[in-house]
């Protein structure tokens, strides 16, 4: 992360690194969506001074670059070759993630997304392989985050957990991480936005991203992700803000298959939902979720972050090919997906 390089946060890593002796170089050069080129430039870096270990530090756009680099070095060819799930055939070099995010759990899964600027779509490589060695959060490392870094990715984990559990891929482990995640973070993530230095809120939310990305990491995700990915890799927007847009409006298309789901989500949140039924458990899920993004200050609609109508075509084609669609709860055709995206707006 080129910021905390400035800030001179990989120094003191190096430093630490270079006392145990051992040689270090640094690649800060990843962008917020990371690249094809970014993974070719991290690749060129590490073969140039023949590294044999990968450390990320920073939030998932670090940590997926990382990811990238340390794959191909240990199987070849080009990172877009690895696109889809489990298609590498070695374990990448030993990575070790350094988070400081709460989060996109890229510090322990085996996800990672990386933007193809040719063809203006967010590559998903699923892949068992990319799975970091060993990953560290603490919560004092977050500590710095500004208030819209700190409520995109609060919603991208929340987000992940919403969409474990209505997945179609979703068991009793990854429920109860799942649920867990989502009672954490509706008790914490306002009062991390409003007073960053919370340490018992930077601390929840810690564990609840790590929880969430336990769920996902195992039943995977749904419609949110894959069409939130679309919109990364055509428009270049953040990846939480997306997800958070996006959130409720796929979940009333997913009431149809998940209801009751949902209902159980809308408790772990904190609503009172004895005397409902399914449905009305459903919606008062997505009412609760729309009050979290709203309290955070998450922008109303797509229409605010530059999308427009006329992509929504392409968008969609593209997100019933990503890898996160297949275990959506609900499996739609492409006027379905382009109506969400409409809805979103």
């Amino acid at each position: 992360d080129s910021v905390l390089n400035q800030l001179g946060v990989v120094n003191k890593v190096s430093e630490l690194l270079a006392k145990s002796g051992i040689a270090s170089v640094t690649y800060d050069g990843t962008a917020p969506n990371p690249t094809v080129e970014n993974v070719e430039a991290g690749l060129a870096l590490l073969k140039e001074h023949q590294c044999d270990c990968v450390i990320s530090l920073g939030g998932g756009s670090p940590h997926d670059c990382a990811k990238g680099i340390a794959l191909v070095a240990a199987n070849g060819g080009k990172i877009a070759d690895y696109e889809g799930v489990d298609r590498s055939e070695h374990p990448q070099l030993p990575l070790i993630a350094i988070n400081t995010t709460a989060g996109t759990a890229s510090e322990m899964t085996r996800f990672c997304i990386i933007t193809d600027t040719a063809r203006h779509i967010k590559m998903a490589i699923v892949d068992k392989n990319v799975t970091p060695i060993l990953s560290v959060n603490d919560s004092e490392l977050m500590i710095g985050m500004p208030k819209g870094l700190t409520a995109a990715t609060g919603m991208d984990a929340l987000t992940h957990a919403v969409e474990a559990y209505v997945s179609t891929a979703a068991n009793p482990i990854t429920d109860a991480c799942a649920l867990k995640a989502v009672t954490m973070i509706s008790e914490s993530l306002r009062k991390v936005v409003e007073n960053g230095g919370d340490t018992a809120a930077r601390e929840n939310m810690a564990y609840a991203q790590f929880l969430a990305g336990m769920a996902f990491n195992n039943a995977s995700l749904g419609y949110v992700h894959a069409m939130a990915h679309q919109l990364g890799g055509f428009y270049n927007l953040p990846h939480g803000v997306c997800n958070a847009v996006l959130l409720p409006h796929v979940q009333a298309y997913n009431i149809q298959a998940a209801a009751g789901r949902l209902k159980d989500i809308a408790q772990a949140m904190g609503v009172d939902v004895s005397a409902m039924n399914d449905e009305q458990g459903a919606q008062a899920c997505i009412e609760e979720i729309r009050k979290i993004a709203k309290d955070v200050g998450i922008p109303a609609g797509l229409k605010e972050l530059g999308v427009k109508e006329e992509d929504f075509k392409t968008l969609a084609e593209n997100a019933l090919k990503d890898a996160c669609a297949i275990t959506n709860p609900v499996q739609g055709s492409e006027s379905d997906v382009i109506e969400i995206f409409r809805q979103a707006m």
